[in-house]
């Protein structure tokens, strides 16, 4: 077997979400239907046209990393390493033995770290200029260059764990997350690496970043009295996408690594197809022209016929409430299906989780391996009144089935940024 040939397996998960600071809670929350999205009470909130999201709550950091490190940190990095070491924890490795010198099960310099994020910590450049402003040029900290970059969880991880291959950010709006997946899976798949490390990450949970989207009118309004309410993908009353904040981490290896030392393998990662839409900054081409390139380039990469009958058996959606954004992307699952298409049970756990941004595709991947492993299908929250009734969206409650062998997890962003994956029962 050349290293080209190796399949990929997934052997570790971590989630530090607002549905859950755990895999294990994400899933209950998502699979029973609850929705994570508050409404947002903080001073800094105040006067804005929207506040609501999916906060991040009772998370300690305190064990984190050492208190030093963890003031210089913001909060955004200390999700992603704790959700990082819960994957490794998850695929069998201890990540407190590599932090004291114990090596990693594979060679370090075959390694890499992926940190897959749409904006990194904002938050850091937004209190670097207010420090500016208020104190001047020697106010600035220094950590704003250090960690305050899209690729500074991945330079954190690496040397966290001594992975000591490829080390970077991996940024496509919010698309990020299944990108860097798919690199990972290539890296792997075509022999530069025989484990990745991959961690979707997100926090514009900010006065600044909330503002800039609601002027785009793209976000929920005028649901402070119900948040639960708010994020309604495929259904007439959709009026946009609900914000959250958070990580997610998955640990891909090769087949016959994994193998090798004995990992269980959670899910094989099948295959990877991205695109552009070359089409405006916000919207979406109308006829899903990109996504359908970016979900046909996914099956033919893992080997599927779109017509078949043994193939795709599930579609966790991108899904994001917006009725732009909804209607091209059943669009473009037409194109692709064909007649097939309306029978595919399809679900938006955004319902549920909000919009996670760039650390979205984590997390449904996550939650897709999860169905995989259950036969659990996710219900589609607030879908009251389905606009698009002839597709077998899954509402109500979740549907109980053992014939989930593949589910197609794809995520589109603005800029026209496409990715979709295939994950499959091992």
């Amino acid at each position: 077997m050349t290293r080209a040939d190796r399949r990929v397996v997934v052997t570790g998960l971590g989630a530090i979400t607002p549905s859950g600071l755990d895999v294990p809670s994400l899933w209950d929350a998502v699979v029973s239907g609850r929705s994570a999205i508050t409404t947002l009470d903080e001073p800094e909130f105040q006067g804005l046209a929207v506040r609501i999201g999916g906060r991040i709550r009772g998370f300690d950091a305190s064990g984190v990393v050492d208190p030093p490190l963890s003031r210089r940190l913001s909060p955004l990095l200390l999700w992603a390493i704790a959700a990082a070491d819960q994957a490794l924890a998850d695929a069998g490795i201890d990540p407190a033995a590599l932090r004291t010198g114990a090596g990693l099960p594979w060679d370090p310099t075959r390694t890499a770290v992926l940190a897959a994020t749409g904006s990194g910590p904002v938050d850091a450049m937004q209190a670097a200029t207010r420090a500016l402003d208020a104190r001047g040029p020697r106010g600035v900290p220094l950590s704003v260059v250090v960690h305050g970059a899209p690729d500074a969880a991945a330079a954190l991880l690496s040397e966290r764990y001594g992975a000591r291959g490829t080390a970077h950010g991996v940024t496509a709006t919010c698309a990020s997350s299944v990108v860097g997946l798919g690199e990972g899976l290539r890296r792997i798949r075509h022999g530069y690496a025989d484990a990745v490390l991959v961690v979707g990450m997100e926090d514009c949970l900010n006065a600044v970043n909330l503002a800039a989207n609601a002027n785009l009118r793209a976000l929920a309004s005028g649901y402070e009295a119900d948040p639960t309410a708010a994020s309604r993908p495929f259904d007439r009353g959709r009026r946009g996408f609900v914000m959250s904040q958070g990580a997610a981490a998955l640990l891909l290896e090769a087949e016959d690594v994994a193998r090798d030392r004995g990992a269980e393998q959670l899910a094989v990662l099948a295959g990877f197809g991205e695109s552009s839409d070359a089409h405006h900054p916000t919207a979406p081409h109308p006829q899903g022209r990109g996504a359908a390139q970016a979900v046909a380039a996914a099956l033919a990469d893992a080997g599927l016929d779109p017509y078949a009958a043994d193939g795709i058996d599930h579609v966790n959606a991108h899904g994001t409430g917006t009725p732009a954004g909804d209607a091209a992307e059943l669009a473009a699952l037409d194109a692709v299906f064909g007649d097939r298409a309306r029978s595919i049970p399809l679900t938006a756990t955004k319902s549920s989780t909000g919009h996670l941004l760039g650390a979205s595709g984590a997390v449904e991947a996550i939650v897709a391996v999860r169905t995989l492993q259950t036969g659990l299908i996710p219900p589609t929250v607030n879908l009251d009144d389905p606009e698009f009734a002839d597709w077998d969206i899954v509402r109500g409650a979740a549907r109980d089935t053992r014939r989930i062998r593949r589910v197609l997890s794809p995520s589109f962003g603005f800029g026209g940024h496409n990715g979709a994956l295939v994950l499959e029962r091992p």
